[in-house]
């Protein structure tokens, strides 16, 4: 997966408290069975004013004009502002791809549903948790300022604003690592393949007869 260290980019505000997976990615297009492909219907419900289905041509349907991400100030946003308890739901991984294949490197709010957060982590999505009453400035300042940007600095745990304050965030250790080395658990696996062969040689030595069914 992608590595985040840091990241410069355009905040794009979206207003709503308990955001679902289903609103995030409709369940139509959880049919295919490709990890690609879903970025053009993130927010498919909201982003477009007729009825998505797998395989459109997306260029041809109309655009809800009301919907943040179809603002021109917005195009290009690589951070989501959002409000608490995004990515509620049903726990379909699609969520963080369609997400990330938007373009989005991170999302801000106030608190995440536990299995949308860990997902996020698992595809190189780094959702961030500031108090609320941060993440209500931060919509002030974007909503009153045209191209507003924020710094996401991984390594030292801070969002930087256009003033340059700091807002600190948690963040484990395990998944703050993951991230910045741009593994995920498959990869980490991988890197000890050799101890994995190593095992396997010494414990077939001992116990020959498991041979048979290797």
């Amino acid at each position: 997966m992608q590595a985040f260290t840091t990241h410069h980019g355009l905040v794009a505000p979206l207003d709503r408290a308990n955001v679902d997976t289903d609103l995030i990615i409709p369940k139509q297009f959880l049919k295919s069975i490709k990890r690609t492909g879903f970025g053009p219907n993130l927010f498919d419900e909201l982003r477009y004013l007729d009825h998505g289905e797998p395989g459109a041509d997306n260029s041809r349907r109309p655009l809800n004009p009301d919907f943040v991400l179809n603002q021109a100030r917005y195009k290009g946003a690589s951070i989501l502002l959002a409000r608490k308890n995004f990515g509620c739901g049903s726990s379909r991984e699609h969520a963080p791809w369609a997400l990330q294949q938007y373009g989005f490197r991170a999302i801000i709010a106030p608190s995440f549903a536990d299995i949308f957060f860990n997902n996020s982590f698992k595809n190189g999505l780094l959702p961030i948790v500031l108090p609320e009453s941060q993440v209500n400035r931060l919509f002030d300042e974007v909503n009153a300022f045209p191209g507003y940007r924020l710094m996401v600095d991984l390594q030292r745990q801070v969002v930087i604003d256009q003033s340059g304050n700091e807002l600190g965030f948690e963040i484990d250790d395990y998944r703050k690592q993951s991230l910045l080395l741009g593994l995920d658990e498959i990869d980490q696996t991988l890197l000890r393949a050799d101890a994995i062969r190593a095992f396997e040689a010494q414990r077939l030595a001992q116990h020959p007869w498991l041979r048979k069914h290797v």
